[in-house]
């Protein structure tokens, strides 16, 4: 799974300054207002070569008595306890606070790697002020300037030597039971639906939104097939999200989809797909599972109405049309065969292999049908196609040119393998990469 990198410290000492650097955008406000930074941030980057999960929180002040300050204080807890590493920021320039003291505190009863880092320390000259920051005896302070760059290189190379070993991609051969992360905003019917399939009364079910807080795993055998279910917190939208406990629910949702082969986002059809969907489908496109839709609450609607909600549903999926809608109802039955046909049906596509050979005939037959455009005075020239790993499929196909492909054309790639080899509802990941000068 992708390791997780937390930010923490109290107001106004360039967290959210470092996590846009580090994230590559400007995803989180930045203001010398104390406190602008509420909910947490979150951003999939690269540092050093390797991938992690940034988390920017907002300003740590466990001694305030402002309900706001108290509600941040529980989110930074919920963000410590699912890091991998943690960065507590410092003022570089100020003297240590009776907030940064009860940061250290915290953090040492965390037991988490935690990285102490002195920022707008922008010369060498203020390298000697930052020393005073030893007083919160800590053993090393990095010293930093989030704005301008310096000292980013030893901050990261310390991060990145602290993160756990990642494991080899597991392939389905290893594993051939399907995992199921059943996902989705609150009082969708996630529990009820993992009930059904159980048999019993497995998932506490309520008709008051938030009920699941820890993932659930449930082994089960469902007509001579064996599965592996997780029932996953309902997750809302940020602003919406008060409970420390609640946020932690959320961390532990998107832990459950990066360790499932299938995630299946279940929808209240009556309310239609909200943006929020919209979010949690593109986290688990993100995360390159293979996806299921289920819009459950189907004995609510007559046949017209369906239909009607089928139509609007697909036109608010428009940028996933690859994503398999499956229609149910999990109080009636209606569906929910057919929803685990489904899910053995993609599982089995997102471990499959294509043999090279019949993978180049199909691309032979590609580039007659059309080849990548000129761009630039540049005509690229593809050679050959080969898969590289499954679960989920990766493709790499050798060219001249590479930067010269545009992602319309990659675009059409992937959508002519998909129609070929039965890709449904399985994401692809396509890469061209240019032949060196040896290989050609």
């Amino acid at each position: 799974m992708t390791p997780i990198v937390a930010i923490v410290g109290r107001p106004n000492v360039g967290k959210s300054t470092l996590f846009n650097r580090w994230a590559g955008a400007k995803l989180a406000i930045v203001h010398d207002a104390p406190g602008v930074t509420r909910d947490r941030h979150y951003a999939d980057t690269i540092l050093q070569g390797r991938k992690l999960t940034l988390i920017d929180t907002g300003g740590f002040d466990p001694n305030s008595e402002d309900p706001m300050q108290q509600g941040i204080t529980r989110q930074v807890q919920a963000a410590i306890a699912e890091a991998d590493v943690v960065v507590c920021l410092l003022d570089g320039l100020t003297a240590p606070t009776a907030a940064d003291s009860q940061a250290v505190r915290l953090l040492r009863q965390s037991d988490k790697p935690c990285l102490f880092v002195a920022n707008r320390v922008d010369n060498a000259a203020q390298v000697d002020q930052s020393l005073d920051l030893y007083r919160l005896g800590v053993d090393h302070i990095f010293a930093i300037s989030a704005l301008h760059g310096r000292g980013m290189a030893e901050l990261e190379t310390a991060i990145c030597k602290g993160l756990p070993r990642t494991s080899e991609p597991e392939e389905i051969a290893d594993n051939p039971i399907p995992r199921i992360a059943l996902v989705g905003r609150p009082n969708a019917g996630k529990s009820s639906l993992l009930n059904r399939l159980a048999g019993g009364e497995r998932s506490l079910v309520d008709s008051r939104p938030g009920t699941t807080r820890d993932p659930i795993d449930v082994d089960l055998e469902i007509d001579g097939h064996r599965y592996q279910v997780v029932d996953t917190a309902g997750i809302r939208r940020k602003s919406k999200v008060d409970e420390a406990v609640e946020l932690e629910s959320i961390m532990r949702a998107i832990r459950s989809v990066e360790r499932a082969h299938v995630a299946v986002l279940v929808c209240d059809i009556t309310q239609g797909i909200a943006e929020q969907d919209q979010r949690l489908l593109g986290l688990c496109m993100d995360r390159n599972r293979a996806l299921l839709v289920a819009l459950n609450k189907c004995d609510l609607l007559n046949k017209d109405e369906q239909k009607a909600r089928l139509k609007i549903a697909a036109d608010a999926l428009h940028f996933a049309k690859w994503v398999r809608v499956v229609p149910m109802s999990v109080k009636s039955g209606f569906g929910v065969k057919d929803l685990m046909s489904d899910v053995r049906q993609v599982f089995t596509q997102f471990g499959q292999r294509v043999p090279t050979g019949e993978l180049n005939r199909f691309f032979a037959e590609v580039l007659e049908r059309k080849s990548p455009p000129t761009q630039g005075g540049r005509a690229p020239r593809l050679y050959y196609l080969t898969q590289v790993s499954s679960a989920p499929p990766v493709f790499v196909a050798m060219c001249s040119y590479a930067d010269k492909i545009k992602e319309s054309y990659k675009r059409f790639v992937i959508n002519q393998l998909r129609v070929r080899f039965g890709f449904d509802s399985v994401p692809i990941v396509l890469h061209f990469r240019e032949r060196s000068r040896k290989e050609r």
